[in-house]
């Protein structure tokens, strides 16, 4: 189908475009932004006015549970979420059931993923079979099934020389493998080290869980020369060891969640479960130094940290309630409204959901908007306010900390191949 989105303020972080222009769209593909060439004629007009066109959204952290925890989510369902917040493109970590360690597995996913024609899929394979940290996966073979790196989800991998082994293999084959920095005795707790957990009774997770993970991290790194992304930083410890790291000219990029950007551990509240969260929520200048990491690049994408939880594990007492939110409709407002409080700016706010984590899966095209480039793209009404009500995400997941809040900025269109998936 031949679109032609006009009249809209076209936005692309990746090459710093900012003007109002319209772009046309035929075969799936951009053909034009600004002048529509000649003998274009579009079969269905958007009007963008007084909207956004961004690049659709690249989000590095979505639990989307198929196979193996349908009761919480399903490709279906999440999918659904993810095209109705302007994400076009979504990266999964391995940790299904079964784990994502086999072919077959990776590409029977990635089959159930394109049959729904929403967004794409790239999915993580795991580093160690069955996440089980001892013997290393086939990662040519994942990689061919399409695996876009390699990931222990959020099981750390103890043993120091299979890790060590495991970045030698992926650095020879120039794979990135996806580490989220927490070392597993010290990140037992369920809530960050402090006066808070403390008064409340609950275990803590010290700052020195993530900076000792990220001190041998980095060790490994020089010796091996692997390519590492880390997922979900959480302190201000952690931002200053990767900004030094980075200084250094060692191969690292990361991300943080909307979660600890917006949130700090004020908002259990009264043990609030909805913000049972992993990584814990910290404290006050851990949130100001990630959103200052964000802004500077240090920290390179925002996720959502997308993890729906069934009702029934959210019930519990605090301590044994299961971690997670569901996120994925609630990425693109919380980017404009940090981009907008922060002072980073629109385009800053729109790159490191688009641009910058699109970098990290390597996909040629995605997060950019560039005539012959896909046209994976979304239109957002920066102005419209709605408040977050539960039942109304189309996420299976209804948990999220950010309940109640008023947000502003939504995905009005979007498409993925020049198909318009949303509204469906």
């Amino acid at each position: 189908m031949n679109v032609l989105i006009s009249n809209g303020r076209v936005v692309d972080p990746a090459s710093g475009l900012d003007q109002l222009a319209d772009v046309a769209i035929a075969d799936g593909r951009i053909v034009s932004i600004g002048a529509a060439p000649a003998g274009f004629r579009a079969e269905r007009t958007l009007d963008a006015s007084g909207c956004i066109v961004a690049p659709g959204l690249v989000d590095l952290a979505a639990r989307l549970r198929e196979p193996g925890y349908e009761h919480e989510g399903m490709l279906d369902s999440e999918m659904a979420a993810a095209v109705a917040g302007g994400v076009t493109s979504l990266v999964c970590p391995p940790d299904t059931d079964p784990v994502l360690d086999e072919p077959g597995l990776v590409e029977m996913l990635k089959f159930r993923a394109e049959k729904l024609q929403r967004a794409r899929l790239f999915p993580l394979g795991a580093v160690t079979r069955g996440l089980a940290g001892e013997v290393l996966t086939e990662m040519v073979a994942l990689t061919e099934a399409g695996c876009v790196g390699f990931s222990q989800a959020d099981v750390p991998l103890t043993n120091t020389q299979v890790l060590q082994r495991a970045l030698s293999y992926a650095a020879t084959f120039g794979y990135t493998v996806w580490l989220r920095p927490q070392d597993r005795d010290l990140g037992q707790g369920v809530a960050a080290s402090g006066a808070l957990a403390t008064r409340l009774g609950l275990s803590g997770v010290p700052v020195a869980a993530e900076t000792i993970a990220l001190f041998t991290i980095f060790e490994l790194m020089k010796s091996s020369g692997a390519r590492v992304h880390l997922c979900r930083l959480s302190s201000a410890a952690g931002v200053a060891l990767v900004r030094a790291a980075k200084a250094e000219g060692l191969p690292v990029s990361c991300d943080v969640s909307i979660n600890s950007l917006h949130l700090t551990e004020n908002d259990i509240g009264y043990f609030d479960s909805r913000a049972r969260l992993n990584p814990p929520l910290r404290q006050q200048r851990d949130r100001d130094a990630l959103s200052a990491g964000l802004a500077d690049g240090t920290i390179d994408a925002l996720v959502s940290d997308h993890t729906p939880v069934e009702a029934d594990a959210k019930t519990l007492p605090f301590a044994e309630s299961e971690p997670g939110a569901t996120g994925l409709e609630l990425l693109l407002p919380l980017a404009l409204q940090w981009g907008e409080r922060s002072g980073a700016g629109l385009m800053r706010a729109l790159e490191v959901v688009s641009a910058a984590p699109a970098q990290r899966i390597g996909a040629p095209g995605i997060g950019r908007l560039a005539a012959g480039g896909p046209a994976d793209l979304c239109v957002i009404d920066p102005s419209v306010e709605w408040q977050v009500q539960a039942d109304a995400l189309r996420s299976q997941g209804k948990h999220t900390p950010f309940a109640g809040y008023a947000l502003r900025g939504q995905a009005r269109f979007t498409l993925v191949g020049g198909r318009i998936v949303h509204p469906a």
